[in-house]
């Protein structure tokens, strides 16, 4: 491999591992940058790829690893320091004339945002329950984006294995999604 191929990586790529990386994340901009983080990394490894994965697989891999750093790193962020007292931490958040230092991220609706996140939760809860093989076509095709003849070069399966895998699996996640509250028409 040489250099050239970060463009090729990004091409064939980008979309996949930002989407995954969006899933995990839930923010555009920690996305890129683990994006970015991974195929800066993928750059300073690439003497050391073998070639027994394909680039995706391993630059998934990377990429896991990566969301992982970028998580510790806003568990890091978030912790206010406190004095003795505590006082000079919060007077540390406002201006001398009382307003917010910084300003104070948009709230939005709490309960759409509460449904969402017990649908994350569902959803995620439910895809642990796939067998493996539903579990890869669905999240390739659904949260990857691959096309049909990706997935099965991918995973070395027909066209018409992968459609039956996918379709049990559309079907699964359906049935689970409304035995845990999400009926046809939404939120129960």
């Amino acid at each position: 491999m040489n250099t050239l191929d970060a463009q090729t990586w990004l091409d064939d790529h980008g979309d996949y591992l930002f989407r995954v990386a969006r899933r995990q994340l839930h923010s555009d901009e920690l996305a890129e940058d683990a994006v970015q983080e991974t195929l800066l990394a993928a750059l300073t490894a690439q003497a050391r790829y073998s070639g027994d994965a394909s680039p995706r697989t391993w630059l998934t891999g990377i990429l896991k690893h990566k969301i992982v750093d970028q998580i510790r790193r806003s568990v890091r962020e978030v912790e206010i320091p406190r004095d003795h007292e505590g006082m000079e931490a919060v007077d540390s958040l406002f201006k001398q004339d009382g307003h917010w230092a910084e300003p104070v991220r948009p709230w939005g609706d709490p309960h759409s945002e509460a449904e969402l996140s017990q649908l994350r939760r569902t959803l995620d809860l439910c895809a642990d329950r796939l067998k493996p093989s539903m579990a890869q076509v669905f999240s390739l095709r659904e949260v990857g984006g691959m096309e049909t003849e990706e997935i099965c070069k991918e995973l070395g399966i027909t066209p018409t294995n992968c459609w039956v895998l996918l379709h049990r699996a559309r079907l699964f996640m359906r049935q689970c999604l409304e035995l845990n509250g999400f009926s046809k028409a939404g939120a129960a």
